[in-house]
C-alpha cells in the first residue's frame, strides 16, 4: 500500500470515529476518552489519522459504538477512481 493511500485510509477511518462519537453526543475527544477508559492522546492521534491503529484497538472502540469491523469499513466513503 502506497504511503499516500495509507494516509487517507487513516484519516478516513479517524473522521468516521469523529463522526461516531459526536453521535453518541461528545463534543470532546477528551471527555469520550476518559469515559471510556482510553489514552486521551492515544485516541486524538488515531480522530486525527496520525497513528496506524491496531485491529484490536478499532474492535474495542467499535464495541464501544456497537458496531461490527465489516459494518464500520462498508460505512466509509469509497475511493472514486
Amino acid at each position: 500500500m502506497k504511503e499516500d493511500a495509507l494516509k487517507i485510509t487513516l484519516e478516513k477511518i479517524g473522521a468516521k470515529l469523529t463522526e461516531l462519537r459526536k453521535e453518541k453526543g461528545y463534543s470532546s475527544h477528551e471527555d469520550f476518552a476518559y469515559d471510556y477508559d482510553i489514552p486521551r492522546v492515544q485516541y486524538w492521534r488515531i480522530e486525527k489519522g496520525k497513528t496506524n491503529v491496531t485491529i484490536k484497538s478499532l474492535c474495542r472502540l467499535l464495541s464501544i459504538h456497537k458496531l461490527t469491523i465489516e459494518d464500520f469499513f462498508c460505512s466509509l466513503p469509497r475511493e472514486k477512481k
